[in-house]
């Protein structure tokens, strides 16, 4: 069983920081807009070293999102940044008319998504994100995993023409993904190999499967792990190719199971191979204040919860 090493918690919003911080020097048709949270989304170094590519837009996100679609259409590759409620929710509208409908390339980058932002409370979390975006015609949405993959997939969109919805968070979570690694839009990563059940996971709960898989395999249950980063496009033939081999899934999420990569995943198997399929998410509920593991634990958003749908998926198992 392959292992992997947690090289010391990071805040994947610093790993777009980080993304956004090259970008400056190797791009200079990258500008950056902030909707008054700069240091929250760590476009400080930007803002510093580019002043004249940087605009402080406060805290008026519709017209950060209009602003940037009117940069595409002087060439610029404008990169917005704010907590994913406001990224989206407050947005939609804008995002749906002047950005998807005239398919224009602005990359739209949210921290504090899901439940881990914890304190801040319910009103800040958002849960049903990443439906909202999956629904707009050519949006491709990314859902990053830790602070490496968060930093490539920074440097990976401004290379990709079209809107990008890039979804990270706030708490401090390991980091085990390759530094040097290519991350590429629409790829799913193998992480483990394994014969028995499938657990495909995205963001933060992609190292808790990790940890479920090695609970798994301590009572002889052979897992197979995959890092869904990109749910738009989605890796159909990774996913059929898996469970072609194990005949159950899970699929693991912070995020509501109504509209998220679990849904994603099931439209797949619906069309192509009908195979037994639990959730790991959020039960069409919205969250409330408490430390990220108080919530990831309460809302069964952990390794803990995946190994229970595992063990409760393999007794559906027909092959």
């Amino acid at each position: 069983m392959k292992t992997y090493t947690n090289t010391g918690n990071k805040d994947t919003r610093s790993g777009f920081g980080a993304g956004l911080t090259e970008l400056g020097k190797t791009n200079e048709n990258v500008v950056a807009l902030c909707a008054d949270l700069t240091g929250s989304l760590k476009m400080d170094d930007f803002k510093a070293n580019h002043p004249d590519r940087f605009f402080q837009v406060g805290i008026a996100e519709a017209n950060m999102i209009g602003i940037a679609a009117g940069m595409t259409i002087g060439g610029k590759i404008p990169f917005t940044g704010t907590f994913a409620n406001f990224s989206t929710g407050r947005v939609y509208d804008q995002i749906r008319q002047s950005v998807a409908y005239s398919d224009k390339n602005v990359k739209i980058c949210a921290s504090h998504a899901g439940v881990t932002l914890g304190e801040d409370g319910a009103t800040h979390q958002i849960l049903e994100d990443i439906g909202l975006m999956k629904m707009l015609p050519g949006m491709t949405v990314i859902n990053t995993c830790d602070f490496n993959q968060t930093k490539a997939a920074t440097l990976a969109i401004a290379e990709h023409h079209g809107p990008v919805y890039l979804r990270f968070g706030r708490p401090k979570v390991p980091n085990f993904t390759p530094e040097d690694q290519t991350f590429e839009i629409g790829k799913a990563v193998h992480l483990q190999e394994g014969h028995d059940v499938t657990i495909v996971a995205t963001g933060h709960l992609v190292w808790e499967a990790l940890e479920a898989a090695k609970a798994l395999n301590e009572d002889g249950i052979s897992a197979e792990v995959i890092n869904i980063h990109t749910i738009k496009p989605l890796d159909d033939q990774a996913i059929l190719d898996s469970v072609s081999k194990t005949g159950c899934i899970v699929t693991a999420e912070e995020h509501n199971f109504l509209g998220g990569l679990g849904e994603s995943v099931s439209r797949v198997l619906a069309k192509h191979r009908p195979t037994p399929q639990e959730f790991v998410a959020t039960n069409d509920t919205f969250g409330e204040s408490g430390t990220p593991a108080q919530l990831m634990n309460k809302y069964g958003l952990n390794s803990n919860a995946i190994v229970k749908a595992a063990q409760k998926v393999l007794k559906r198992k027909t092959i």
